[in-house]
């Protein structure tokens, strides 16, 4: 069967594109997206967003291969204070806050910094914090089998503080605890009183 002239003639529309969707946005909510203020906005926020939601482009294999290693090391590991910015899957607005990991090894240790890769990798892109809490801590005890994974995220939901019930002092609080941290009462303690103690 022969294709119509229609068929061979047609030109396909090229897909929208986040930024002609943020135009269209902006023009719902009265606003005038050819303004000079609002100009370039729509191509500044898609390039924001890829940025913000770059975690699902990394993979936590490739990103800790090469950094995990056999050392006779038995004791619990910590890193505290590790910075979290990531964005709400139900409102897509921001919240950010602090994580805390520990892990108890088990013949592997990994590089400290790649800790925080794991978390920012995880954290870019749309969450909750409850989710986010748990794939870090399975992650790294997916990668390393250690005796037991602690994993604590405090943070601060701009979908609590600028809309809702707009309670602006408020923060959550999560934990994933696996293993030695779930089982063992002494080593959730030890880890609690660790990320409590004042920076020297």
């Amino acid at each position: 069967m022969k294709e119509s002239i229609e068929t061979i003639l047609k030109v396909s529309e090229p897909e929208e594109t986040i930024a002609d969707h943020v135009r269209k946005i902006l023009v719902q909510l009265g606003e005038d997206p050819e303004r000079e203020g609002l100009r370039r906005t729509p191509e500044r926020f898609a390039k924001a967003l890829q940025y913000l939601t770059s975690g699902y482009r990394q993979d936590p294999d490739k990103l800790l291969n090469g950094a995990v290693f056999s050392v006779c090391y038995d004791q619990m590991v910590v890193v505290k204070d590790i910075e979290v910015f990531s964005m709400c899957e139900h409102h897509l607005l921001p919240f950010f806050g602090k994580c805390h990991v520990a892990y108890i090894p088990s013949k592997k240790v990994i590089g400290l910094s790649k800790i925080a890769r794991l978390v920012n990798m995880f954290a870019r892109r749309l969450q909750i914090q409850e989710r986010l809490t748990s794939q870090i801590a399975k992650a790294i005890q997916d990668k390393l089998s250690p005796e037991g994974v602690g994993v604590i995220i405090e943070a601060r939901h701009l979908c609590m503080v600028m809309r809702g019930v707009e309670k602006q002092h408020s923060s959550a609080m999560t934990s994933a605890m696996l293993g030695a941290f779930r089982e063992n009462k002494q080593t959730r303690d030890e880890f609690l009183s660790l990320i409590r103690t004042p920076k020297s």
